[in-house]
């Protein structure tokens, strides 16, 4: 990869709303042809965290929620933000237990993704989870969620058919269809 020299120049920066996830900034800046500009930026405090469980019949296991951001249905691999200073790997074992029930013996992270950088700083990570168990789960007090295993190529099959539209499951899921394909 080679190397590039930023070609942004902030002259301010404002923050305008913050919480315990976010940090919205409105931004004044020259951009790379040298005009005055305005940019609008957001700041997670968390990593995106995604995890899709493989047996070993290949299945995997979605969580369907409603998206209020979206206003509609949408089911995507097990995920949750973690703290920015805190293992991923750690992050991604707490929510597979707590939105699934399932713990894995094998875990391999085969993805790092940001998930919409022309706006945030996001910043995700994806595991494969194998060699699993099953137990109670443990959600959040402001999760509903559903759970359902799917064989992989279902997966897949929704994802192509419009039917998945999160970017991390989309990215995970087909990065690992691909190997699979390899193998």
């Amino acid at each position: 990869m080679e190397d590039h020299k930023n070609p942004w120049h902030r002259k301010n920066s404002k923050l305008v709303y913050d919480n315990a996830w976010i940090s919205v900034h409105h931004d004044e800046v020259i951009t790379p042809t040298g005009s005055n500009g305005v940019y609008g930026r957001v700041e997670f405090k968390n990593k995106a965290i995604g995890i899709i469980p493989l047996d070993d019949e290949y299945n995997t296991w979605l969580v369907g929620q409603y998206r209020y951001t979206l206003n509609e249905y949408s089911w995507e691999i097990p995920m949750g933000g973690g703290p920015i200073d805190e293992d991923a790997l750690s992050t991604a074992k707490r929510e597979l237990k707590e939105e699934t029930g399932i713990e894995a013996k094998e875990w391999e992270c085969i993805m790092r993704i940001h998930t919409s950088n022309s706006i945030t700083d996001e910043e995700g990570f994806i595991y494969i989870a194998k060699d699993l168990s099953f137990g109670e789960t443990n959600f959040d007090s402001t999760e509903d969620l559903k759970i359902k295993k799917v064989p992989l190529h279902e997966v897949v099959k929704m994802i192509h058919d419009g039917k998945i539209t999160d970017a991390i499951t989309i990215a995970g899921i087909l990065k690992v269809s691909a190997q699979l394909s390899q193998d």
